[in-house]
């Protein structure tokens, strides 16, 4: 079926940016929103435990210029994921995510994740837990399916029972889950993906939205997949070539205000990170995310090497990060 887009109205979930695991922290959100003003940003995992008995700021705290921004949650309990569902939204966040799809033995052991693809009933409850808890969207992140289970029919109910209890939005990484035997990297590039499975399921149940994640690499890529569904999310492509956003907003949410360069974008990030400093953060955890700025670029490697050795050092200030832009070669290029 071909779903034709328009920009009049942007679907909410038209273009997000996938939670990562040490990789999607406030800084390294706050430095994709330089980027792009429109995506829809999404925390770390937050495992419901940790948010429940721990430091509840660590977890949480988030620029305002971060909206819109969802917390993402790893657990199975209905009354602990509610209770974590009422702390995000009282904390601001504009949506509350399940993950059902990380394969990390880690995560499986803790009895969340893609495991509880295999549970639905529990899903469907602690979907339902959460979806009563608050006002702001529930959502859940799922795999098409793990080890030997099948695609169609399980799939299916699955999705079915979570959107009977309330959930409007599902995102689905387009390759199964190997929970035996594949590692967690391999996980993201052996089981093969399989988009039009999502593309049926959005046939399948066209009051959802449906949004697509796994394997997608440029703008392009996400337009092409606009036609079948109503999101895309993209991950690693995005942490690792983060300039390729700077069209978003452009072409798929339809603004008109200037793009901002490479190195305007290093240079107001740069002024961020000072102030972080001076609360006491260590550099290099703020230079880490952006290594692949100026990817593809001359000074590239360069850019990255400066960074990587001196951001590290105990006295390292933000104007490392404006040494570094000097060895980005012909700068014309990237402006």
């Amino acid at each position: 079926m071909d779903r034709s887009f328009t920009l009049d109205q942007p679907h909410p979930h038209r273009f997000s940016i996938a939670p990562m695991m040490a990789w999607t922290d406030r800084h390294c959100r706050f430095f994709l929103r330089l980027i792009t003003k429109s995506a829809r940003l999404y925390t770390e995992m937050v495992p419901m435990n940790a948010l429940l008995k721990g430091n509840q700021k660590r977890f949480l705290d988030f620029n305002t210029a971060e909206h819109p921004v969802a917390l993402q949650l790893g657990g199975s309990d209905p009354s602990g994921l509610a209770r974590a569902a009422r702390i995000a939204e009282r904390w601001g966040y504009d949506e509350v995510n399940l993950n059902v799809g990380c394969p990390s033995p880690r995560v499986t052991n803790g009895h969340f994740g893609a495991c509880l693809m295999a549970e639905p009933a529990l899903v469907e409850e602690c979907v339902a837990a959460m979806v009563d808890a608050v006002s702001v969207s529930v959502t859940v992140k799922c795999r098409i399916g793990i080890d030997e289970m099948d695609i169609e029919g399980p799939l299916n109910s699955f999705i079915s029972r979570i959107a009977q209890v309330g959930c409007k939005t599902v995102i689905i990484h387009a390759r199964k889950a190997w929970l035996k035997g594949l590692s967690p990297e391999e996980n993201r590039t052996l089981p093969p993906l399989d988009y039009e499975r999502v593309y049926r399921l959005k046939d399948e149940f066209p009051e959802l939205n449906i949004v697509i994640n796994g394997g997608i690499k440029d703008i392009t890529e996400v337009e092409a997949h606009l036609q079948h569904v109503d999101g895309v999310m993209i991950g690693r492509a995005a942490y690792e070539t983060p300039y390729v956003l700077a069209d978003v907003d452009h072409r798929l949410f339809g603004h008109d205000y200037a793009i901002s360069s490479q190195i305007e974008i290093a240079q107001q990030y740069a002024n961020y990170c000072q102030a972080e400093v001076d609360r006491g953060t260590a550099l290099h955890h703020l230079t880490k995310h952006i290594l692949g700025l100026f990817k593809g670029c001359p000074g590239a490697r360069a850019w990255r090497r400066y960074l990587s050795t001196n951001a590290c050092r105990v006295d390292a200030q933000a104007s490392i990060i404006y040494d570094a832009l000097n060895f980005v070669e012909d700068q014309s290029k990237v402006a």
